[in-house]
């Protein structure tokens, strides 16, 4: 009886060895990934490269890529969807220069990474996906992660989220074939919108609104997946 009694507590003292190790090498992965792959390209806000720290990229991908979750390219979600990759997260988190104060709107939810990176910078973020599998999953997802400014919602994402506008920053991760009127009239003044804009070949712009209107700077080619346009009903 003592021999069994000594042997259940190494067992447990094993599992959490293993629990740990794992836990310290996803980490080193993600120091790794935002060392190598986004502050040395150039992305210069430590905001932004304390969020990438901070956000556990493998809790937003599919167990069976977890392994992958620090690479920097884009890996998929299911439903046809993609969670982009995390230079372009970074990117256009810089290119909103995201306040603490801010309220922020984003078009195309996914997995969640991209609205828990500015949960971890803005006051407020509203977010839009127009898949209700993974708006729901992704609810669930931050609320388990503790992420309690963040709204999640099942919707249109041309029309935006009226209710909480006017915002100082949108971030869209879907290309529409051009500027979604709604989404313009929903930025306060000197709000900045970050979307990519395009068919098959597309660009990341930077949108200003003005009192005057609207100034429109293109920051770099990229290539999202299409932002689409049914017709449902809001929720």
């Amino acid at each position: 009886m003592k021999q069994l009694i000594i042997f259940i507590p190494l067992l447990i003292v094993m599992g959490q060895g293993c629990g740990a190790a794992e836990a310290n090498t996803l980490m080193q992965k993600r120091q790794q990934m935002v060392n190598e792959e986004i502050e040395r390209r150039g992305i210069k806000d430590q905001h932004v490269l304390d969020a990438m720290r901070k956000v556990k990229r493998h809790l937003f991908v599919p167990d069976d890529l977890q392994d992958s979750a620090y690479d920097d390219r884009p890996l998929p979600i299911g439903y046809g969807q993609t969670i982009s990759q995390p230079y372009i997260v970074a990117f256009m988190t810089e290119a909103g220069k995201i306040e603490p104060d801010d309220r922020v709107l984003e078009i195309g939810t996914g997995s969640g990474y991209q609205a828990a990176v500015l949960g971890e910078m803005a006051k407020e973020v509203y977010t839009i996906e127009i898949l209700k599998p993974l708006a729901e999953n992704s609810r669930q997802r931050l609320d388990r992660l503790g992420y309690r400014n963040i709204k999640v919602k099942h919707g249109d994402g041309y029309k935006g989220w009226p209710q909480y506008a006017p915002y100082d920053c949108i971030i869209v991760t879907a290309a529409p074939p051009e500027l979604p009127k709604e989404l313009l009239k929903q930025l306060k003044v000197g709000g900045r919108m970050v979307i990519p804009v395009g068919s098959f070949f597309q660009d990341l712009y930077l949108i200003t609104r003005t009192d005057a209107g609207y100034q429109k700077k293109v920051l770099l080619p990229v290539r999202f997946v299409p932002m689409v346009h049914p017709s449902i009903p809001d929720k």
